[in-house]
């Protein structure tokens, strides 16, 4: 232990006497209470609400620590669930004096034992935990990752020290063997810099020839002596229970000079679906992919990847470290929905094994606080587990663990009803929350209640707008005199994600055009245009938002206003969605009505602006969206 500090003793102490403590009450606590009878545990079971959650990890209840970040749970073979997390000594940061802990629990995760210090850093990092259970022999792996802590609260320096360690438990997590470095096995030379165990539990294969092999996930990037040159998402197998590691399925993408790539696929969590196919869901961030998640698949055990990486545009998520697990005919994801911030932990189900995923309106919310990082796991006969980082000030404060039955959950819904889409080769979009056929400025037009109603395109390569010119364009009503009130919005959100969006705006009495772009390697830049009237009086207004000509202009009815233009792209790094009449968070809803909606891929001249506008004559040429918005079809 380092000497030349005083608080890292103390703090070990506090963590030595709390946990004596808490292994002596749990003690006397076990001699007095009688074990439970049969009859007793089954009305114990009937009782058991459909989700209940408690705090696992946190800094007041668990003496020593500053912080606890970093999930990992698995269940063993004799059906206790192990719990690991980081116990991070001094502060937050991911580099610091942090040793890995667990707390176990006998009953499907009702209640817990004391913490146990598994792995102590003394100093430096020792985290990332990557469990994973042999079934055959009852013995539970543990990976981990470690690097030279620091006493700045800074990040690991690039490049990073980072190595793959290991050890076991033959005794439930009672007790944990020495780690050893598996640097010799899974840690290639040329992969020098960043490098990360999981961190979330591993699996054991169950089908085809494959049955019984090991598999967790790693990744990591390249340093040429002057730079990070590659980004590696791979999977760690094995084949005799863990005594022997080999480096299996691998995915590499080149970092150009000026810092862009296409994909980081990282963080990874896998699940076996039913075929014994290995399913891959990964964190993607800051790649020119549309997405903050990217998915890929291994059809022989983890030996090699069936294609590369593709990211999910339209699965909606922050750029964080999720978790997947295959339960009954669903596989869930347990992820934050809030597409630009770590906030709203849900559960989302896939019903073709993580082809496609429901969106944030069909997920099940477990919590609207802040929230992170995540694992799932079975925790026993009904109920799934979810341990998750969350907060109601920051997503760090504590690792919570919630339990739910199936029943708790949204239950698969049925196609949403639709409206057309007449561009070129669209599919219908999506009818949310209720919208309703009202009067139009031409024909028909939908009514919006600025609560949960929205229309939704659904995803196709024709969308994002990219790095060129483009005209977008609506006539909209309303009386809304506070609140925000979206009429358009294409691509991600936040001050760092490329966009596209059209507001009102009452309460600042305008309306507002936003695009956010990055070009190359740069940060975000925004540009934005405003009228001086909001517009709100009940009257069908025409808007048209237009990018040309190295300026951003905003019409009014006919009236312009222009600003200087920023270069780049508009869609980019991101979750994209394409959404009327809601943010793409669904944090904000436009309460009136919208006709008309059209997007051109192309800036549209003064005059046709001006048709569009008189007449509603179509663009023919360059449409990307063009909604009536005039009938809702499929509807109850």
């Amino acid at each position: 232990m380092p000497s030349s500090s005083s608080l890292p003793v103390r703090l070990r102490f506090l963590r030595w006497a709390a946990a004596v403590t808490a292994a002596v009450n749990a003690a006397v606590v076990g001699t007095l209470l009688p074990a439970p009878s049969a009859r007793a545990t089954q009305a114990s079971v009937e009782r058991t609400p459909a989700f209940e959650q408690q705090v696992l990890f946190k800094a007041s209840q668990d003496p020593g620590y500053a912080c606890f970040r970093i999930p990992a749970v698995v269940r063993t073979t004799k059906g206790t669930l192990l719990a690991f997390a980081e116990g991070r000594v001094n502060d937050c940061s991911d580099a610091g004096d942090i040793d890995l802990v667990l707390k176990r629990s006998h009953d499907g995760g009702r209640t817990w034992g004391p913490l146990q210090v598994v792995n102590e850093g003394a100093g430096d990092t020792h985290g990332n935990p990557a469990p994973v259970v042999d079934r055959g022999s009852g013995r539970v792996l543990l990976a981990e990752t470690y690097n030279t802590g620091r006493t700045d609260g800074a990040n690991c320096a690039v490049p990073c020290d980072r190595t793959p360690h290991m050890q076991y438990s033959d005794d439930d997590g009672r007790s944990w063997s020495r780690p050893r470095d598996l640097s010799d096995e899974i840690l290639p030379e040329d992969w020098n810099s960043w490098y990360a165990t999981g961190p979330v539990h591993g699996i054991q294969l169950s089908r085809g020839k494959h049955a019984g092999r090991l598999a967790l996930a790693v990744n990591a990037e390249t340093w040429d002596g002057d730079r990070v040159t590659a980004n590696h998402a791979a999977l760690a197998v094995s084949d005799d229970g863990g005594d022997h590691w080999r480096i299996g399925a691998t995915d590499s993408y080149p970092i150009s000079e000026n810092g862009v790539f296409r994909q980081k696929p990282s963080e990874m969590t896998l699940t076996e679906r039913p075929d014994g196919t290995v399913y891959v869901s990964g964190r993607e961030q800051d790649g020119t992919d549309l997405g903050h998640r990217s998915h890929a698949v291994s059809r022989d055990g983890g030996d090699s990847f069936a294609a590369p990486f593709r990211a999910i545009p339209d699965l909606y998520a922050p750029q964080v470290q999720c978790s997947t697990l295959r339960f009954g005919k669903r596989m869930l994801l347990g992820c934050p929905g809030d597409p630009d911030r770590r906030r709203t932990m849900q559960i989302r189900s896939s019903y073709d094994g993580g082809r496609t995923w429901d969106s944030v309106d069909r997920g099940t919310t477990v919590t609207t606080d802040w929230s992170g990082y995540s694992d799932l796991v079975r925790a026993d006969g009904t109920h799934v587990g979810l341990m998750y980082e969350g907060g109601a000030v920051d997503a760090r404060d504590e690792i919570r663990f919630a339990r739910f039955t199936e029943d708790w959950l949204k239950p698969r819904r049925g196609p949403d009803p639709t409206t057309r889409d007449r561009a070129p080769g669209a599919r219908p979009a999506a009818v949310l929350g209720g919208a309703r056929e009202t009067g139009g400025r031409f024909g028909g037009a939908l009514a919006f209640d600025g609560t949960d109603d929205a229309v939704r395109l659904p995803f196709r390569r024709q969308l994002p707008l990219g790095t060129g010119d483009f005209t977008a364009s609506m006539w909209f009503r309303y009386s809304a005199t506070s609140g925000e009130q979206p009429l358009l919005w294409m691509g991600g959100i936040g001050t760092n994600q490329p966009q596209v969006w059209l507001r009102g705006e009452p309460a600042s009495n305008r309306v507002t055009g936003l695009i956010t772009a990055r070009d190359g390697g740069t940060p975000p830049r925004s540009a934005s245009v405003r009228t001086t009237s909001a517009y709100n009086d009940g009257q069908w207004h025409h808007i048209a938002l237009r990018r040309g000509d190295g300026r951003l202009t905003l019409f009014v009815d006919g009236t312009s206003v222009s600003a200087t233009d920023v270069p780049g792209s508009v869609a980019r790094n991101s979750p994209f969605g394409v959404h009327v009449a809601q943010r793409l968070d669904s944090r904000a809803h436009f309460a009136g009505a919208i006709d008309e909606v059209g997007v051109y891929d192309r800036a549209l001249s003064d005059a046709e602006v001006d048709t569009l506008r008189d007449t509603n004559a179509p663009v023919t040429r360059d449409t990307v969206v063009q909604l009536p918005m005039d009938r809702v079809h499929g509807s109850n």
